[in-house]
């Protein structure tokens, strides 16, 4: 007798995917009763044995999980590639809200370069809290600082102005000008 309390055995059988194969990649996609949705994409090239692209959103109705996108690019909730956009991403480009990248950019990111609102960088960091060789934030350690407050060998902040600090910050800013065509 089917209920409200009726269960199928999602562990024995095989979720009813919707697969859709196109030029470039599979869409396997599955929608829940409650009209949650997961959706995964795997692009039919390769780079090393990792798909050009790949793509997940949503719930694994097999493992009840989120699956992570792994790829040269990959997108996800969770994200491992060369580029690598989500939440939680790692790569060699590495964006979201936790990233460790050699270029990070995210909320908190970590990286050789990194950008974010916490930027912990071995090279360059840019952000509230920033670290790095080169710090620029509110709050920054690092070899040259530029910030509000400033921890460093060379800092130039609000209080202490040292001059091989304000010459590293002028040189910098004007090599950005002659790149960015100022």
């Amino acid at each position: 007798m089917a209920g409200r309390y009726d269960l199928t055995n999602e562990i024995v059988e095989s979720p009813d995917y919707k697969v859709t194969e196109t030029a470039l990649g599979t869409w396997r996609r599955y929608l829940y009763p409650s009209g949650a949705d997961f959706a995964e994409f795997r692009s039919h090239s390769e780079f090393m044995g990792l798909p050009l692209v790949h793509y997940t959103r949503g719930i694994c109705p097999e493992t009840g999980r989120r699956i992570t996108a792994k790829g040269v690019i990959a997108v996800g909730r969770k994200a491992v590639g060369i580029i690598a956009i989500g939440q939680v991403s790692a790569g060699l480009m590495a964006f979201g809200q936790a990233c460790i990248g050699i270029l990070a950019l995210g909320q908190a990111a970590a990286g050789f370069i990194a950008v974010g609102q916490a930027a912990i960088a071995y090279h360059f960091g840019l952000g509230q809290l920033a670290t790095g060789r080169t710090a620029i934030g509110q709050l920054a350690l690092g070899g040259h600082v530029l910030a509000q407050a400033g921890f460093g060998r060379h800092v130039w902040s609000g209080s202490v102005r040292d001059p091989e600090a304000v010459n590293h910050f002028r040189a910098l800013l004007k090599s950005l000008l002659s790149v960015f065509g100022g």
